[in-house]
């Protein structure tokens, strides 16, 4: 094995050069996410690129809404070199100004989508807890990640239409993330799970105020037992507050597990309580195009060849579009208040299967 450029930089973390990851799972990957918005719910973009080294595959996509349109771009290539240079096909990532600027670009506006976008983060990037899943003994997640919100600039490009993204009215979340996560091609089953999958609920909420940031991640089985809590307020100074435990209340549109909005109440170090109220503008499921949670068009880390690229348009209307909808993750443009401040970032939510403390007894039940 040859050393790569990263070999050059006192950055190793096991006696083996950067090309080999340290662990021999096949599912090691390395990715970033970013999303953003004008405040209104009109247009949404999510976007990223993950390396996934043991596939030894690269691969990017972006996904937008506008109305009830989705517009999907996707790029796979081989990943030769574990280097600096996060590129595959017409996107890439700059670290312009590592953990504070990002530039993104996408040369794809021929597909539908396109954009040169430069991030600025408006608090320090934070590190979550560690994120573990078990199935029986066997890991499923083992990740740790960073987040961090901030605004935006530059041109964004959909379906021909050309979009100005100013500083001061489009912001957005990112975090990057690495570990153990199920990637590329399904493996060989091996013994069925027992019990079965029963339920996945998971919320990730990360909002910007003019003052301080807050991210809430929630994850709980199906009895309600919390697998995952981190609550922390954010200063422009870097000082992490934690906020407790906190109670959460998920309005859902009737009929449905769509949920319109939020309520987290949670406790400042001072057993103060601090409640959150949030409201979703926009969903972009995550499963519809982006490459997450089964997503039938596109999976991140399979080998499609070399130089991979496509597009999709999804109208979320349709019936065989629309039936895929409760199945997953699905991203939130958000406004939120919080003790009189107004912020804006993410609700990301998902309720498949049983969730005992929402009332919801099997893989049917939708809100009354």
């Amino acid at each position: 094995m040859k050393p790569t450029p990263l070999d050059e930089y006192p950055i190793h973390q096991a006696p083996l050069p950067i090309a080999r990851a340290a662990t021999s799972d096949r599912n090691f990957y390395d990715r970033s996410y970013f999303n953003a918005h004008d405040r209104t719910g009109d247009t949404f973009l999510i976007t990223g690129l993950g390396t996934y080294p043991s596939l030894g595959v690269i691969d990017a996509y972006a996904l937008v809404r506008r109305g009830d349109i989705q517009y999907s771009v996707k790029f796979s290539d081989a990943l030769d070199v574990r280097g600096l240079d996060q590129r595959v096909g017409p996107y890439r990532v700059e670290v312009v100004d590592a953990l504070q600027r990002i530039r993104v670009i996408c040369d794809a506006a021929d597909l539908g989508v396109g954009f040169d976008l430069t991030w600025e983060g408006s608090f320090p990037a934070v590190m979550e807890q560690p994120h573990l899943m078990l199935s029986g003994p066997a890991v499923t997640l083992d990740a740790s990640r960073f987040a961090q919100v901030g605004t935006w600039s530059g041109q964004l490009a959909v379906d021909g239409t050309d979009l100005t993204v100013d500083p001061d009215t489009w912001l957005g979340t990112r975090d990057r993330s690495w570990g153990i996560r199920p990637s590329g091609e399904a493996p060989p089953a091996g013994k069925p799970a027992d019990p079965g999958q029963q339920g996945f609920w998971w919320l990730y909420v990360p909002l910007r105020f003019d003052d301080f940031a807050l991210i809430v991640i929630v994850q709980e089985s199906p009895d309600g037992y919390r697998t995952l809590n981190d609550a922390s307020r954010v200063f422009p100074d870097g000082r992490v507050e934690q906020l407790g435990w906190p109670r959460i209340d998920i309005t859902y549109r009737s009929g449905t597990r769509i949920p319109t909005g939020a309520r987290l109440h949670c406790t400042t170090p001072d057993g103060k309580p601090l409640v959150v109220e949030v409201e979703s503008l926009v969903g972009v499921p995550l499963h519809v195009g982006a490459g997450y949670g089964g997503d039938p068009d596109w999976s991140h880390g399979t080998w499609h060849g070399r130089e991979f690229s496509r597009a999709d348009r999804y109208d979320l209307t349709d019936p065989a579009v629309a039936g895929r909808i409760p199945w997953g993750v699905v991203d939130h443009a958000a406004r939120a208040t919080c003790d009189g401040a107004v912020g804006w970032g993410l609700f990301e939510h998902a309720s498949v299967g049983r969730h005992d403390p929402s009332g919801f007894a099997d893989w049917s039940a939708v809100a009354p």
